[in-house]
């Protein structure tokens, strides 16, 4: 997880990374899955919601630290 997690950082494609990389990363096959459960139980997971966006294109690195810095403070 987080080779993969560097390897995205530095702008290669996810299919990429996963192409030749020697371990597994499982984070980047469960991310959507805790995310659909989490939603399922009502529970707001919003780091892995966005690592899941990221791993499925529809967000950039960038647009999702930018969302996470905008949550309002609050005890969790």
């Amino acid at each position: 997880n987080y080779r993969l997690g560097m390897a995205l950082g530095e702008g290669r494609a996810l299919s990429d990374i996963l192409g030749t990389q020697r371990g597994t990363s499982e984070g980047a096959f469960t991310a959507s899955v805790v995310v659909e459960i989490a939603r399922r139980h009502g529970v707001d997971v919003p780091i892995i919601a966005g690592v899941t966006d990221i791993l499925e294109g529809r967000a950039t690195i960038d647009t999702v630290i930018g969302h996470l810095l905008q949550r309002p403070i609050k005890a969790e």
